[in-house]
C-alpha cells in the first residue's frame, strides 16, 4: 500500500540548508496498523504530509498503491487522494460554515456518491452523533468534532487513512474514546493506517512501530 525509497526533506533556513529527512525508507502492507513515533520536531508530520502528496520531497520517492507521486502534479496527487486516502487531523480540520453532515458529505461528493446524505448520516451514527447532524463545528465539544472528523475520514471506504496526533487536542478519558473507536472503526473496514503519535500506550496498539530520530529512521 505504501512505498517510501530514500526520502528526504531539506527547506532553506535563512540561507541555510535544514536536512528535516534524510534516507527514509520502509513500506506498509495493506491491512497494517503502523505508529510513526519520535520527539517533537523530529519530522513525524513531515513525513505524513510527503506521504500524503502535500508536500513534495527534496530526495527519494513516495509510492501508493504502486503509484508514484513524483511526477504527478497537483491536481493529479489530489485525485489519488480522494481515491486512496482519508486523514484524521489534531486540529480535527472541520469546516466551520457546514454542519457536521455537511463536513462527512463533502468527500463522499467530491467522489461521485450518488447517496452521500444516507452514506454521511450512517457514518455519524455509527460514531454517536446521530442526534447531531445539523450542528455547526462551533456548537460541538473536541471529542464531537473528531467523531465528525472520523466519519469524514472513514465514509468513503479509504484503503489508506493517514492520523496525525488525533488525540493531540482532547483531554485523556475524551482521547481513549476517540482512540478506542478510531481502532474498531479501522478493524471492520480491513483499512491501512499510519499514526502519528507521540504516546507510546497509542503506538503499542498498532502492528509496527516505526520511530523517527533526528530526521532519520532508528533502527
Amino acid at each position: 500500500m505504501v512505498e517510501v525509497s530514500g526520502l528526504g526533506k531539506t527547506v532553506d533556513n535563512g540561507g541555510e540548508p535544514l536536512t528535516i529527512l534524510q534516507d527514509i525508507s520502509f513500506s506498509v502492507m495493506p491491512g497494517e496498523t503502523v505508529a510513526i513515533v519520535g520527539a517533537s520536531g523530529s519530522g513525524k508530520s513531515t513525513l505524513l504530509g510527503l506521504l500524503a502528496g502535500l508536500d513534495s520531497p527534496t530526495a527519494g520517492e513516495v509510492r501508493l498503491d504502486r503509484e508514484s507521486l513524483n511526477g504527478l502534479d497537483e491536481d493529479q496527487r489530489a485525485r489519488l487522494r480522494g481515491r486512496l486516502l482519508g486523514f484524521v487531523f489534531q486540529s480535527f480540520q472541520l469546516l466551520p460554515s457546514l454542519t457536521a453532515l455537511e463536513n462527512v458529505m463533502l468527500p463522499l461528493e467530491l467522489a461521485g456518491t450518488t447517496s452521500a446524505a444516507d452514506t454521511a448520516r450512517d457514518w455519524l451514527t455509527r460514531v454517536g452523533l446521530g442526534h447531531r447532524l445539523k450542528h455547526y463545528p462551533k456548537h460541538l465539544s473536541g471529542g464531537e468534532q473528531q467523531r465528525v472528523a472520523l466519519a469524514r475520514a472513514f465514509a468513503p471506504n479509504p484503503q489508506l487513512v493517514l492520523a496525525d496526533e488525533p488525540t493531540g487536542n482532547l483531554d485523556a478519558a475524551t482521547g481513549q474514546q476517540i482512540i478506542d473507536l478510531m481502532f474498531d472503526l479501522n478493524a471492520k473496514q480491513g483499512t491501512t493506517l499510519l499514526l502519528v503519535t507521540h504516546d507510546e500506550a497509542i503506538a503499542a496498539r498498532c502492528g509496527r512501530i516505526l520511530r523517527i530520530q533526528s530526521g532519520r529512521l532508528a533502527t
